[in-house]
Parts: structure tokens; sequence; C-alpha cells
């Protein structure tokens, strides 16, 4: 069982932010470390770096990414509006990486985080459980993000549907829908973007569970209050929501060019779904080749189970990005740390939470 001080679960944007922050106060690299040294390691489950940038879908351009923030102390390189941010993104990660040498394990697959036993002989200590050995942490600081549970409803008689349903996570480029009628769902920016693309190439339906609200001038202190909110609603254990449900929809360039194309028309969402297409609330039917799910995502948190975290409302008690029920816990990119400028602050925050506590981090140990 191998020792560390702070452990990072995840390499994406929270996760490198996080370990710049341990690395700049002092921390070391495990395999660098030295006796006496305070350590940290980062655990990363994907093949390469780049977190979910490298898994979007390829005509999501630099242009058109729904806003990016700089990780701490390195700028986003200049990219051409028209470039792939899953080829411009990535790449930037992974120079990150190298340049403040953060040395980053993977492929390395978290199983499960649980508190230490009489029989584990690490006194004190979360036990992380992975796919590549097991490691004793004082602190552990989870960034795994949401890309890995897309979230898809259930809807009476989806077994039935003849056709191809499929989430945004699987998407892949407008063109394979040509000629097909594609019902798309959802009422975030990945839904509105996607109606955008296929919308040229073949026919739409677009239906919402509600109707959006649109927001043309999103002030500063609107978002604040909005970020408020969720945060309110981890601190109290309910699940998180996304920010853009309390703030309402900016109409960015791919809304504009949906709604002068005519594709921007909302309808009600189906009440089932049937072989050849779906029920609407009116009884009447609407004829689908292709369901297309952008409903989102939820925190992909699985491996915390055994910490028995969750409340009987489905979430996580979070302050501050610090777990309230198990305070050697942190979750970064979670709640109101989704975003990415969201995401930077928490890996500080939870660096400067953790020299802060009242009992003084020991002294690392160089692991073999």
């Amino acid at each position: 069982m191998d020792p560390v001080d702070v452990l990072v679960i995840g390499a994406g944007q929270a996760g490198l932010s996080a370990a710049y922050h341990l690395q700049r106060r002092g921390f070391v690299p495990v395999r660098r470390a030295s006796a006496g040294d305070r350590t940290f390691v980062v655990l990363d489950a994907e093949e390469a770096a780049g977190g979910a940038w490298q898994h979007r879908w390829p005509s999501l351009k630099m242009g058109s990414v729904n806003g990016i923030y700089e990780l701490p102390d390195y700028a986003v390189p200049s990219a051409d509006p028209q470039d792939p941010s899953r080829e411009v993104l990535p790449a930037y990660f992974a120079a990150y990486e190298q340049r403040f040498a953060l040395d980053v394990r993977r492929p390395v697959r978290v199983r499960a985080v649980r508190r230490s036993t009489p029989d584990d002989d690490a006194e004190d200590r979360l036990i992380v459980e992975t796919d590549g050995g097991t490691w004793a942490a004082r602190y552990v600081i989870n960034a795994t993000g949401t890309w890995t549970r897309p979230f898809r409803p259930h809807y009476p008689g989806a077994a039935d549907f003849r056709g191809r349903q499929l989430h945004v996570q699987e998407y892949v480029s407008a063109e394979e829908f040509a000629g097909q009628r594609v019902v798309i769902v959802g009422a975030g920016v990945s839904a509105l973007q996607l109606l955008d693309e296929v919308s040229v190439v073949t026919d739409t339906f677009w239906v919402t569970r509600s109707e959006p609200v649109w927001e043309d001038d999103l002030s500063p202190e609107k978002l604040s209050a909005a970020v408020a909110g969720v945060e309110e609603r981890v601190r109290q254990g309910l699940p998180p929501t996304s920010i853009v449900r309390v703030t309402g929809m900016h109409r960015g360039p791919w809304v504009q060019r949906a709604e002068e194309r005519g594709a921007l028309v909302r309808h009600p969402m189906f009440t089932r779904i049937e072989e050849r297409g779906v029920r609407m609330p009116d009884g009447s039917f609407e004829p689908a080749d292709v369901i297309l799910w952008a409903t989102g995502f939820r925190a992909a948190v699985k491996h915390l189970a055994p910490l028995r975290l969750r409340t009987p409302q489905g979430g996580i008690r979070v302050a501050n990005g610090r777990s309230m029920d198990e305070p050697r816990l942190f979750l970064i990119g979670y709640g109101p740390s989704q975003s990415t400028v969201g995401a930077n602050r928490a890996g500080r925050d939870a660096v400067l939470a953790i020299l802060s506590d009242p009992e003084p981090l020991g002294v690392g140990v160089v692991s073999a």
C-alpha cells in the first residue's frame, strides 16, 4: 500500500489545477520525493492527457466552445476558430502537465475510496483502491467530472423504438443523420449547438421539458446569484443542477443560426416513445428516425460509494468544495465549480483548505 499525503483523482481542468497548486505550495510528486517531503499523486483513467476534451465531437470548433478558462499560470495557445477543440485543448493539457512536471499516472482507474480499518495498517487514512495498486492518502481530491456518466431519462416505450437513440456523448457528426428525421431532446448548450448543426443537413424536431429562458445579457450579479444557488443545493445534499438551468440560456451564434433557419421551434416533451416516433402530450404523433438525447451528465462519483456519503435526496453534502461528512475528501468540478473557471478556483481552494487545517499535515513518506 503506497502512502501519500494528497491523492488527486482525475486530470481534467479541476485535477490539474489542484496539482499545480499542490506543487506550488511545496508538495512533491511521489516519484520525485525525498524523505520528509509532503507528497501528492495524480491518477487519471484516460489513456492520454486532455480530460473530456479529447472525446468531444469533431465539429466542436474552438470558435464555438462555450467558455474556456486557461489553467493556472499558462495561457491557452492561440488557435484558429475553425480548429477542432478535441485537438487543440488536449495538446494544451499535455503541454501543461509537462511544463509543470506534474507526473500524472495513467491509465489508472480508481475502483473504490474507503476509510482505513485496523487491518490496513494505515491509521486515519483514506484507502484508494485502483486497478494498478492501492494507496493510503491523508486527503483525496476528487476531480472526476461528469463526462463518463451521461444521463438519459427513461421514457415509456423506449425499448420499442426501431430507430437509433444516442446521447450527446456518442455524437460524431451531423452528416450521419442526413435524410433522417431527428428528435433533439434538451435545453442546454449542447442541445442548441447540435440543433444548429443537424438542422443544416436534415429535418429536426426540438423538444424540452420546459420553455427555455433566454438570457441576452448575463450580468455578473445574476451569475453570482446562480452559482450561490447551486452551492446551497449541494450544501443541503441535493443533486447539483447546471448553472444554465438557473441563469437562462445565452443566445450564442448557434442559437441565432438555428433561428434564422427556422429550426429553433421548441415543442413540449413527448409522453412516450413508439416504434416509429414519439407521442406528444396532445395525442399527436411525430415520426422519428433518430432520438438524440442532449440531457446532460451526472457526477462520476460511484467509486466514493464505500464512504456512504449519499443523502436520501441523492446528492453529497459539500461546502466550499469539501465533503461535510468526510472532511478528508474534496469534490471539485462538482456542483458550483463545474465551469472551467470554477474548477480552477476549486483546485486552489482545496489545497489552501488542506494547508489551513488545525492539525498540520504530517510528513509524507516516500513510496517505493
